[in-house]
């Protein structure tokens, strides 16, 4: 296995709200850990719930009996979104924060994921699967037939999230089992990446670049060159470094 990961602040931005984690060594009971979360808030909040949220799933799992990376992963998540909760009820400065989250882990030919908001995971090899679903209104009127793709796209409303880690008394948190093979590499992404490239345009740097290093960062180089809005973070996996191919 190899990976590579990049977080960068954008153009935009005056902070960096994005907050990266990974482990290709065992943490706790699972064998890696991959996640990208993307902070939400005003005036330090968001940053402070994205950096606080992976850093005590990553603790909560690294102490955790549960062997099941679904079961482990949930039971981290609510702890954690129960502890933010009442810290936004303790500090005024911090109500309304809360966090995206997307997370995986590999266990030989099957990954794990967990996902919270809009941050993403894609499968890349001959094409590009977004595995998880968008938690954002504008998702939820496609889903619902309400608009089709391309005017979701340029919605004013595109960054209006309807779920987050800190921002309900109960987490909703979407869980996928995705069975992957050696063509496969795995993409994590805020959407300061996917709001700037195409999803085309990601596969395809993807597949041409010498290794993931370069992939990782192009894609955040093309992010900012198409006018770099938010921040944006990248992961990359490569789950079968050691087999010959290309996508």
């Amino acid at each position: 296995m190899k990976t590579f990961s990049m977080t960068d602040i954008g153009r935009k931005r005056e902070m960096n709200q994005d907050y990266i984690y990974t482990s290709e060594t065992p943490v706790g009971n699972l064998p890696n850990l991959f996640i990208v979360a993307d902070g939400m808030g005003g005036h330090n909040a968001g940053d402070f719930a994205s950096r606080y949220t992976v850093e005590k799933v990553v603790e909560a799992v690294a102490a955790s009996p549960l062997a099941e990376p679904i079961a482990l992963l949930k039971d981290a998540l609510v702890r954690v979104n129960n502890s933010l909760l009442q810290m936004a009820q303790e500090h005024a400065h911090m109500k309304g924060m809360g966090t995206t989250f997307v997370g995986a882990t590999i266990a030989q030919n099957l990954m794990s994921v967990a996902n919270v908001g809009d941050s993403r995971l894609y499968l890349v090899n001959q094409g590009i699967v977004q595995v998880t679903k968008d938690h954002s209104l504008v998702q939820e009127m496609v889903r619902m037939g309400e608009m089709n793709q391309e005017q979701a796209k340029v919605h004013p409303d595109k960054n209006i999230i309807t779920r987050a880690v800190g921002a309900f008394q109960t987490i909703e948190i979407d869980f996928f089992e995705v069975a992957i093979g050696p063509k496969d590499r795995i993409l994590l992404c805020s959407d300061g990446l996917t709001n700037m490239v195409e999803d085309n345009e990601i596969r395809r740097i993807m597949c041409s670049q010498r290794d993931i290093a370069e992939s990782v960062e192009r894609l955040v180089a093309a992010a900012n060159e198409n006018g770099g809005r938010d921040n944006i973070s990248v992961i990359i996996i490569d789950p079968f470094s050691d087999e010959v191919r290309r996508c």
